[in-house]
């Protein structure tokens, strides 16, 4: 076994090989960027390096400063979790160049799935079933529209060297084609530095349904299967394994084709396999369609450990160490089902546009995995993928595991940031999902019921006003004024709106506060509140936001009375950043009409393009920033003329 190994990633994936590897004896060595200085990673690493800028390319994709951390370190092997440099061959043959050992597939596997279509192709010859598409070399516009229209619409655009969404577009008829192209190539191009796309049938009721296979470098088997139907623009949200529904014989079948596939390329290390299920009556073992191999561990991989109790970051270190497979096909078991949910920084009610923001609460229940990169106190940069933890549940049954998720995510405490929680609550109490009628398409039917937004109740206004007046934690003489109860009132915003409470301190035990008509009596018995008739949930105050841990996090602000600025109600006139980002693009010049809707500007950000589209109608008046600019949250771009 290895003495030092170099983990060449960040967050949450970091902290999770070096929890095992460090279980294992195996000392780690960290590396960061100048964000990540006081990050939770080099935090937990035995020693840690820097290696520049905040930007991945000026740190996590430069494969020559981390080589030469490693050997300055001693380390004698690098792991690169999954993202950045996990899947690039020449990054894997400049570290085995190095005299160092990648723990991870041969940089001759990773060129051999690396392309959709090159990997179809070679699949074809093992004898795996792929989807009926066009993967040529020819990608001239009309060749690919020609293609398109004899698969027979709807199809999908892919990228060739994709993966999570980028450059992946649904075209529904012929006259979209043009237009998704273009936009496919140019995330593609931005993601991947490869503009190439393949064309694809698109299956209508689609399962993701994804194997994981292990190999030595000459025989491989397989852990079984994972679900990741639940899917927004392509994204996982909720992952479970083993898959809904599954028969015997379907799990044979596709087990034996990721593992045809994987012996084909002599695969080394964690893999994952991912099909295309049709899902239309039911699964069937000629249902199937190989999709891409992701030749690294994944994000989801803990829901299979969970189900299989195997430790597959110790695999990892194991094989790439010089052992064989360290279990073979028949000594592998499924034990129960297990849930993974990928809880977020994203804003659901603005389209789920990834945030930012310093977390000044993080808490995760008791009875959950939380893989987490962040703790509290840390901020969510725009610079990487804003995921704040997976949360993963196991149980005896389905139903079992499923309701261990439920409670999980309602017990998890976040604030400083909007996250997706609420959403993923939603998600797993959905009646569908939880019969196990999952298809990728179930977010987006379902999508206006599951972003609803909580609403604070009485009792969580009152909660809040406690907190905003300092009368959770009340002293000996509280309430005491010239033998009256105490009255005191606070503002708090609540959206756009501003809601005056008053309230009553009649002893350091007892509260009665107004909050509109409604009188809620706040009671303290045994040093705990019950506020409104219920027990008071948890509260984090972090300057003049209050956060209510209850219905997934709610969170208010305290309104300074000394504060007479007012906001004019926004008209549409000025068109703002919503994050921090690169502006791709400009699509508008001053003097021309723009319809409500019109793209107006493209923003690149948290690896994703955002179009930002006219609010109303009108003519620009003025363009505020250029092509490549890097603005800053709510910096404006674009002015249209005031209407009259």
């Amino acid at each position: 076994m290895f003495e030092t190994i170099l983990i060449a990633n960040r967050g949450e994936i970091a902290c999770r090989v070096i929890e095992t590897a460090q279980a294992m004896g195996v000392r780690c060595v960290a590396v960061y960027s100048d964000a990540d200085a006081q990050a939770k990673h080099v935090a937990m690493a035995d020693r840690a390096v820097h290696i520049g800028g905040s930007a991945p390319a000026e740190s996590y994709l430069r494969g020559d400063r981390i080589i030469e951390a490693a050997l300055a370190e001693g380390a004698e092997a690098i792991h690169a979790g999954y993202g950045f440099l996990s899947e690039n061959p020449d990054f894997v043959a400049a570290v085995e160049a190095a005299g160092l050992v990648f723990i991870g597939p041969s940089a001759q596997a990773i060129r051999a799935m690396g392309l959709k279509d090159a990997a179809k192709a070679l699949m074809v010859e093992a004898g795996v079933p792929v989807v009926p598409g066009y993967h040529g070399a020819d990608q001239g516009d009309a060749r690919l529209a020609e293609a398109a229209a004899e698969i027979g619409y709807p199809v999908m655009i892919k990228a060739v060297a994709g993966g999570g969404g980028k450059g992946m577009r649904l075209v529904e008829g012929a006259g979209d084609f043009a237009a998704a192209l273009a936009s496919a190539r140019s995330e593609a191009r931005t993601a991947f530095g490869n503009a190439d796309v393949l064309v694809e049938r698109f299956v209508s009721q689609p399962r993701h349904i994804e194997v994981q296979v292990f190999g030595d470098g000459s025989r491989a088997v397989h852990l079984f299967e994972r679900d990741c139907s639940l899917q927004r623009r392509h994204q996982k949200v909720i992952e479970e394994a083993p898959a809904p529904g599954m028969t015997e014989e379907m799990r044979g079948a596709m087990g034996a084709a990721a593992v045809r596939a994987a012996e084909a390329i002599g695969y080394a290390g964690a893999g994952t396999v991912e099909f295309i299920v049709d899902g239309a009556g039911g699964l069937r073992s000629d249902g199937f369609f190989f999709m891409e191999m992701n030749t690294r561990l994944q994000v989801e991989h803990p829901v299979t450990e969970a189900i299989t109790g195997v430790d597959l970051v110790a695999w990892q270190l194991r094989v790439a160490a010089g052992e064989g497979l360290p279990a073979r096909q028949e000594d592998l078991g499924l034990r129960g089902h297990a849930f993974e949910a990928r809880l977020y920084a994203e804003d659901v009610a603005a389209g789920f546009l990834p945030a930012t923001g310093t977390l000044s609460h993080l808490r995760f229940p008791e009875g959950a995995r939380a893989d987490s990169g962040v703790r509290s106190g840390d901020t969510i940069s725009p610079f990487y993928d804003p995921m704040i933890a997976k949360v993963i549940t196991h149980g005896p049954t389905r139903a079992v595991a499923l309701a261990r998720l439920r409670r999980a995510l309602a017990g998890c405490e976040v604030a400083g940031t909007v996250t997706n929680l609420g959403f993923l609550g939603a998600l797993a109490a959905h009646e569908g999902f939880g019969r196990g009628e999952v298809d990728t398409g179930l977010i987006a039917r379902d999508l206006e019921t599951l972003s609803v937004q909580p609403v604070p109740a009485p009792r969580h206004l009152a909660l809040a006003g406690m907190a905003a007046l300092g009368l959770l934690e009340p002293g000996p003489l509280a309430g005491f004024a010239l033998w009256q109860p105490l009255r005191q009132s606070v503002q708090l915003r609540v959206g756009d709106a501003v809601r005056e409470l008053t309230v009553e301190v009649c002893s350091d035990v007892l509260q009665r506060w107004q909050v509109g008509d409604e009188t809620v009596e706040a009671v303290r018995r045994g040093g705990i509140w019950t506020v409104g008739g219920s027990p008071a949930p948890r509260v984090s105050v972090a300057g003049s936001v209050i956060t209510v841990f209850d219905l997934y996090g709610l969170s208010v602000e305290r309104v300074d009375p000394l504060d007479r600025a007012t906001a004019a109600a926004g008209d549409g006139t000025l068109i703002e950043a919503p994050m921090p980002g690169l502006v791709k693009s400009i699509d508008a010049t001053p003097g021309q009409a723009v319809a409500v809707g019109d793209r107006l500007a493209v923003l690149e950000a948290m690896k994703m393009e955002h179009g930002l589209v006219a609010a109303r109608d009108g003519v620009v008046a003025e363009v505020l920033a250029a092509e490549g600019d890097q603005v800053a949250a709510g910096a404006a771009l674009i002015r249209l003329e005031a209407e009259a």
